[in-house]
């Protein structure tokens, strides 16, 4: 398995951000292949951190892809900073 792990600085509305990413961020990644899991956390603060769990790289990969586009079309007055990005292979889970 591969996750992927967004954190967003300076986030003007967490509620409204929560919102969208359920209504239309969720959709959008429930079809890629091999998806497994996604969390969206308001960590306080106007911090928010994204983790996407899949099956193959591929599918982490077209997840960064999505996320990019979506935070530009849908998100970006709400999302003012790039996220920090980290992925890589799970190594343990239960």
């Amino acid at each position: 398995m591969y996750a992927v792990v967004r954190r967003y600085e300076g986030v003007t509305d967490p509620a409204e951000a929560g919102r969208r990413v359920n209504e239309g961020f969720l959709p959008l990644l429930r079809q890629v292949q091999g998806f497994v899991a996604y969390y969206w956390v308001d960590a306080g603060g106007g911090v928010m951190v994204s983790t996407s769990v899949f099956q193959d790289p591929a599918g982490a990969e077209e997840s960064t892809d999505r996320a990019a586009d979506f935070v530009r079309d849908r998100l970006a007055s709400l999302l003012p900073s790039p996220p920090q990005v980290t992925a890589g292979e799970v190594v343990a889970h239960s």
